[in-house]
């Protein structure tokens, strides 16, 4: 791919993720065909890769705006490095290693006798899987929650999509750890709606998702202080680079677990979520290249709107089951009204910025487009 977004077709993004889709579904055909022996099952095989596929691009569309929203600040280099070090971590890291990891665990069992059993005995292995469910979302969302939080939280933005509520918002974030004490009440809240042994679990879990969100900050905070003395080559990345496989790291729990309600076979779970999980690495390069957070400036909000969405549904489900489609969906709608009216703010706007002799967002996307300059596909 050549570097200048202005060179390269909206196709031309997902060129790497039309060739690991070929290449996946033709694993999945051909691992259809060596445990089943027939068409049928080649072809549920395929269709359950397909269906994963589309799932994980629609439950981490908001991941790939956050993602690029953190990109957009790091140096060449470092972007270069999440997006493919990166990507190498999410698709091998949290679609194979983390289930595996989980069954270690929570059955204490060494990793290749975990492999052994995700062979052997799915439906055991999948059982274990979806035991683990409550610790794993209230670990996650609270993750998640932390970050949403946080990007309202703030004293320095001054963009606000649902005006009276953002205002007031980035108003309260004077007061030291509000985000914090807000998480804390509502881990209470829900450990009172849980029993027994679970009470423990979640809130444990919940902390830990707490205690990791903070670690990451502190991490990013001390790597960015000292970079200040290093070379420019060297700056804005590490920090950054952590946070965003923690993140990418709490957007797949929900997809992972989810998978398992459409198959109990791991390595068809792997094929599926990897197909996905490269078509969020292309649309994040396109957001980053052609600047389009930069000219929709509501589309960051529709993102973060979704992503404390997620946590909270992520919260509901130690309680109840709450299908996938309808977590893709609620996310994708919101990400879609904040693109509408980002589109309906710069038509009423360019009027004025036309007097200035500049689109609405020209300048800034302009300006994340030179920064990520050096990003290829």
């Amino acid at each position: 791919m050549t570097p200048s977004s202005s060179q390269t077709s909206t196709l031309g993004y997902f060129k790497w993720s039309f060739i690991v889709t070929v290449i996946g579904l033709a694993l999945g055909v051909w691992l259809g065909w060596n445990t089943s022996g027939t068409l049928g099952g080649m072809a549920t095989v395929f269709f359950i890769c397909t269906v994963l596929a589309v799932l994980e691009i629609s439950l981490s569309f908001d991941n790939a705006i956050v993602n690029a929203n953190k990109l957009k600040d790091m140096t060449p280099v470092w972007q270069q490095r999440f997006l493919t070090w990166g990507i190498l971590i999410a698709v091998f890291g949290m679609r194979i290693v983390f289930p595996l990891l989980i069954v270690v665990i929570a059955a204490g069992i060494g990793p290749i006798d975990a492999v052994i059993l995700a062979a052997a005995r799915p439906d055991e292995y999948a059982r274990i899987m979806n035991d683990a469910h409550l610790p794993i979302a209230a670990f996650g969302g609270t993750f998640l929650m932390m970050v949403g939080l946080s990007y309202f939280f703030d004293p320095d933005k001054d963009v606000h999509w649902i005006e009276f509520l953002e205002r007031r918002l980035s108003a309260a974030a004077a007061i030291k750890g509000i985000e914090i004490a807000f998480v804390l009440i509502l881990i209470l809240g829900f450990s009172r709606l849980l029993e027994g042994e679970n009470v423990s679990l979640f809130v444990h879990s919940a902390l830990y998702g707490l205690v990791t969100f903070l670690i990451v900050e502190v991490i990013g905070g001390l790597l960015d202080a000292s970079q200040k003395t290093m070379s420019a080559a060297a700056k804005g990345g590490l920090g950054a680079f952590i946070y965003l496989e923690v993140l990418d790291a709490s957007f797949s729990f929900d997809g992972v677990i989810g998978a398992f309600a459409l198959t109990q076979n791991l390595f068809i779970i792997a094929i599926g979520l990897g197909i996905g999980a490269m078509y969020v690495r292309s649309m994040t390069i396109m957001l980053v290249e052609k600047g389009t957070l930069a000219h929709y400036r509501y589309l960051e909000h529709g993102a973060f709107y979704a992503i404390l969405i997620l946590s909270v549904i992520m919260y509901v489900q130690t309680l109840v089951h709450i299908p996938e489609v309808i977590t893709g969906l609620g996310g994708a709608a919101l990400i879609g009204i904040s693109l509408w009216s980002s589109i309906r703010y710069n038509r009423q706007n360019a009027g004025a910025d036309a007097a200035h002799g500049q689109s609405p967002g020209h300048g800034h996307a302009q300006g994340a487009v030179g920064h990520a300059a050096e990003i290829k596909a």
